[in-house]
């Protein structure tokens, strides 16, 4: 049985400071933490985006600017799996991002898994008007193949919708390929995808995983989004979530993704800092 988010309608500040230092903590020194739900409860979402607030908050403070949304969660099965009726959404900076064929470091990274996904990049905001599939298909200038490298700050995925919504929605680093199409030119719902890593597939799937078309996922951000007091704007990038589960990677592994329709994208891991 699904168990509905809710809210207990109790602010606690103090404990929520203390969830956003102890994930603070573990992303600066690379120890995976206890999860946060002992502090904000399991189901908690408004304490939980209070908690992610407060970690974006430090990052600007820190210099970082944000490049977009990822959204997850979109897939039924793993919903049932959290005990959740709906996906969650964290927040996409700069430095996170890497292009087709890049060597990707994966010193800052603690457990990563990947998943394979359709991103989207807007040429107008989201901020007003009804945020229905009609409008969001305006908005998006472009589609591409995308790599989303997952990533918890959470001691063996031990989490809860709480403590994956804390933790930025347990977002790593992403992967953009090269080709760039418009919705004229591919369907997002009819998209067939394939994960390889080190040439063994690992992962298949297609449009309709994720939240049924993965444009029902970016009007779905979109209201929530502007709910939350940031709404989605011209230039931002949107990981539309899953289009197949995700697979753990290692210092060493290439993945490539190949999206029918659309693309590939390909992304080389090795330990060290090679971001330029």
């Amino acid at each position: 049985m699904t168990e509905t988010t809710e809210n207990t309608g109790v602010e606690n500040p103090a404990a929520e400071d203390q969830a956003a230092e102890r994930l603070l903590t573990a992303l600066q020194t690379r120890q995976a933490c206890a999860p946060v739900r002992d502090l904000i409860g399991p189901t908690d979402l408004p304490a939980a985006y209070r908690v992610q607030e407060r970690l974006t908050a430090g990052r600007l403070a820190a210099g970082a600017t944000v490049v977009g949304r990822k959204i997850g969660l979109t897939s039924q099965a793993v919903q049932e799996q959290m005990g959740v009726d709906q996906p969650d959404f964290g927040v996409l900076f700069d430095g996170m991002g890497f292009g087709d064929g890049d060597l990707v470091p994966t010193e800052h990274l603690l457990q990563p898994k990947a998943e394979a996904e359709v991103a989207f990049v807007l040429k107008k905001d989201l901020a007003d008007g009804p945020l229905d599939v009609e409008q969001i298909r305006d908005a998006i200038d472009y589609g591409v193949a995308a790599l989303e490298v997952c990533d918890s700050r959470i001691a063996g995925w031990d989490i809860a919708f709480a403590d994956t919504v804390a933790d930025n929605a347990s977002s790593g680093v992403y992967v953009l390929g090269d080709d760039r199409l418009t919705l004229d030119e591919f369907n997002p719902v009819e998209v067939g995808m394939s994960m390889l890593i080190n040439g063994e597939e690992v992962s298949t799937g297609n449009g309709a995983a994720c939240l049924g078309d993965p444009l029902n996922a970016v009007a779905w951000l979109a209201k929530a989004a502007r709910d939350f007091g940031e709404p989605l704007r011209a230039g931002q990038v949107i990981l539309s979530g899953a289009l197949g589960p995700m697979r753990p990677i290692e210092s060493g592994d290439e993945v490539v993704v190949n999206i029918s329709g659309l693309g590939s994208v390909t992304a080389r891991f090795s330990e060290g800092n090679t971001h330029e």
